[in-house]
């Protein structure tokens, strides 16, 4: 926990210099599971009216990376009721599982950079994410960064970029996103999904900007992302943020999932935050 709070101090002071000082990292270098000063889980159907049942068994760390695993699965749903409309209570069984972990009051953020190296499966029916909510206020006003999301557009695979904030109306967003065609990786690298790259953000209290390999995806001024009444007119990237991993499976945007994919594995190699 010391470890989280020294990230926390030193990440809020802004960035003086060009050169990056690591404050915190999280190497997955210890086989087992997640070290759980830094990290939490999240259990059952979580959101999006997606498929897997979220379960700290489907994250482990193994080989210097955290495996975050979905697997073709049979859980029975406690929270089951017969003729509910609540999506999360109106399935019996969740057919897949998959994990979703985050640091939120362990290690969190306010500008300084973000670097996370990974391998992520682009199979039927994945939506692998790299993202970061504010710990503050519901969802969209707490403000939310997807450093990457990967899902299908139209049945169209697309890389995406984003950030969300509140507007005068609960619960809805307005969002600044860029969805880069899959195939334009593919086009310049043909064996591109079967590598690790690397998704970096830079925070700062003007920009918030992403990249992949070097190469700048989105650039989103700071000044735009600002809540409506609904979110108290506050800016949420202007607060602490905490990091989230997460590999979902169908729901709103993940598309039908091909059981012949599974077990889909999204490997982390390493996330470091830097001054």
């Amino acid at each position: 926990m010391k470890k989280s709070i020294i990230a926390l101090a030193l990440l809020t002071t802004s960035m003086a210099t060009e050169a990056r000082e690591l404050v915190w990292s999280d190497e997955f270098n210890v086989d087992g599971p997640l070290d759980e000063r830094y990290w939490n889980y999240e259990n059952g159907f979580v959101r999006n009216h997606e498929e897997q049942w979220y379960q700290p068994q489907n994250a482990y760390c193994r080989d210097g990376m955290l495996v975050i695993e979905a697997r073709r699965d049979s859980i029975v749903n406690p929270d089951y009721q017969q003729g509910a409309t609540d999506w999360r209570r109106s399935r019996p069984v969740a057919a897949w599982s998959s994990a979703s972990v985050n640091t939120a009051g362990k290690v969190e953020f306010t500008y300084g950079s973000m670097e996370v190296r990974a391998r992520i499966p682009v199979g039927p029916g994945a939506w692998p994410a790299i993202w970061t909510l504010g710990r503050d206020m519901v969802w969209p006003s707490c403000g939310e960064i997807d450093v990457m999301e990967y899902y299908r557009i139209g049945g169209v695979p697309h890389i995406l970029a984003n950030a969300a904030w509140g507007t005068d109306r609960k619960y809805t967003a307005k969002w600044n996103s860029t969805k880069v065609p899959f195939s334009e990786f593919l086009e310049k690298d043909p064996e591109w999904a079967s590598k690790f790259h690397v998704w970096r953000m830079d925070w700062s209290e003007d920009a918030i900007k992403i990249y992949i390999d070097d190469n700048l995806i989105t650039d989103i001024p700071v000044a735009e992302t600002v809540n409506g009444s609904d979110g108290a007119y506050r800016n949420p990237m202007k607060q602490p943020h905490y990091a989230l991993l997460n590999l979902a499976l169908g729901g709103d945007n993940g598309g039908a999932i091909d059981p012949t994919a599974m077990p889909m594995r999204y490997e982390i190699d390493y996330i470091r935050l830097y001054k």
